[in-house]
């Protein structure tokens, strides 16, 4: 089974996509009502699904700044950490649809990615390596001396 979602009809030009997602997300979609063909309140759209939730949890975890955070400041989040991730503004124009690099490009002004420090590993195992690559860590190079690979994360 792939782990994918797929984006038909995207908003504002985007073009049809398909997304891959995590297993939790597929857990918590299957756990979903079954007979119901909406994620969210039919009647409501995403935006006041999005503000009816922000609300609640600023309410619940009596937070008044989680107030601020719109539902655009998640997909500028999103961006951040995937060129942050893969160094790569292709991907993020991937990821985000758009048809245009001059769009993608608004997200990497928040990145500075020159003065970043890295947290660096070398596993010994394969399942260390399997754990490091979990966690976002990326392979830099192989290390001829100590005859393990190198990888890295942002601190």
């Amino acid at each position: 089974m792939k782990k994918c979602i797929q984006i038909n009809r995207p908003s504002k030009g985007s073009r049809a996509r398909t997304v891959k997602v995590t297993d939790k997300t597929i857990r918590m979609l299957n756990a979903m009502d079954k007979y119901s063909p909406f994620l969210f309140n039919p009647r409501a759209t995403l935006r006041d699904s999005f503000h009816i939730s922000r609300k609640r949890l600023a309410q619940r975890l009596n937070n008044p700044r989680l107030l601020q955070i719109h539902f655009h400041t998640l997909r500028h989040w999103k961006a951040t950490n995937e060129y942050a991730k893969n160094n790569s503004i292709k991907e993020v124009q991937q990821i985000l649809g758009h048809k245009n690099l001059a769009n993608t490009d608004r997200y990497t002004h928040l990145l500075n990615l020159e003065t970043d420090e890295w947290i660096v590993r070398r596993p010994r195992t394969t399942k260390d390596e399997d754990d490091l690559i979990a966690v976002g860590f990326q392979f830099v190079r192989f290390d001829d001396t100590e005859g393990a690979p190198i990888y890295r994360k942002r601190k």
